[in-house]
């Protein structure tokens, strides 16, 4: 697996500001992927090796923060990765590859879809608050709070008095999360127009597929220019230095799951955890138990 300096360079790498042009960013691009004989050789096959180890690492790092938030209450920290992508550009994919390797005891993943009735009587983020990890947990939202400034915006579900100040009101918020003990990894998975298409394609021809497949992805590929619009503009206006966002280039899966894995490597590990320290002396238990072991074994010979 690569060095900790490696992984941190995933995440510089993968990072946009305010100035991105989501249109210069090669959807099939690979940042940070290593120069090695075996990466060239077979890059599908070196990417799965990779992801066992880093799913090993992610787990341990997951269970750390999964018991300082048990031991200790006070301990607020916990982890959130918000994907959102076009149709098809492997939300599904990435949290089955990658949260699978981590232990679902400290999982929290929810994928939200078009608002409830119940849900659209409330403010925007309602819906999102009541699905936030809780302490010691890796939350993954599959879509998330960003949908209300980009479907809203494209397919003109409420007019722009509306969703214009939620680029704001969003920026408040993750600072709020932030403060409040979250780590938050944005990322944009990245596809190309023609990789949706392929996509699409394979889930038609595929019968154990088709439960994929929803006709509305069709009509929404004549709205692409608009979508790949308001993602930019979604990458300016709400990436902070507290929450800035990571556009994925997905048209490579194998690509995709390995720098996602990274991204929340890379944010655990800058928890530095490290496993709690014992409430009780160890030693005095050991003895204890023993003692106890000692004593159970002679009233069996007793008998």
């Amino acid at each position: 697996m690569r060095n900790d300096r490696d992984v941190a360079d995933v995440s510089e790498l993968l990072q946009v500001g305010s100035g991105v042009d989501l249109g210069a960013i090669d959807p099939a691009g690979t940042p940070g992927l290593p120069d090695r004989k075996a990466v060239r050789r077979d890059p599908k096959g070196w990417a799965r090796a990779e992801l066992v180890m880093l799913g090993a690492e992610l787990a341990r790092q997951q269970e750390m923060l999964f018991a300082n938030a048990k031991v200790n209450p006070a301990d607020q920290r916990r982890v959130l990765l918000v994907l959102q992508a076009m149709d098809c550009g492997g939300k599904d994919g990435t949290v089955k590859k990658v949260a699978g390797t981590m232990n679902p005891e400290g999982l929290r993943i929810t994928a939200f879809g078009p608002p409830t009735a119940e849900e659209r009587r409330h403010d925007f983020l309602w819906r999102i608050r009541r699905a936030l990890p809780l302490p010691g947990y890796l939350g993954i939202f599959n879509r998330s709070h960003y949908e209300d400034v980009l479907v809203v915006r494209v397919r003109e579900l409420v007019p722009p008095r509306v969703w214009k100040p939620r680029y704001e009101m969003i920026n408040t918020f993750e600072r709020e999360l932030v403060d409040s003990g979250f780590s938050l990894v944005k990322v944009m998975l990245h596809i190309s127009y023609d990789e949706q298409r392929r996509r699409l394609l394979e889930r038609l021809r595929d019968p154990t597929k088709y439960w994929k497949y929803n006709p509305d992805d069709v009509d929404n590929r004549a709205y692409w220019p608009a979508y790949q619009q308001a993602y930019q503009d979604v990458l300016r206006r709400c990436g902070t230095d507290h929450a800035p966002w990571h556009v994925v280039p997905a048209d490579r899966k194998w690509y995709r799951d390995w720098a996602v894995a990274h991204l929340i490597l890379d944010a655990l590990k800058r928890l530095d955890l490290s496993y709690p320290p014992a409430a009780f002396d160890p030693k005095s238990e050991t003895k204890r138990l023993e003692r106890e072991e000692t004593g159970s074994a002679a009233k069996m010979n007793d008998r």
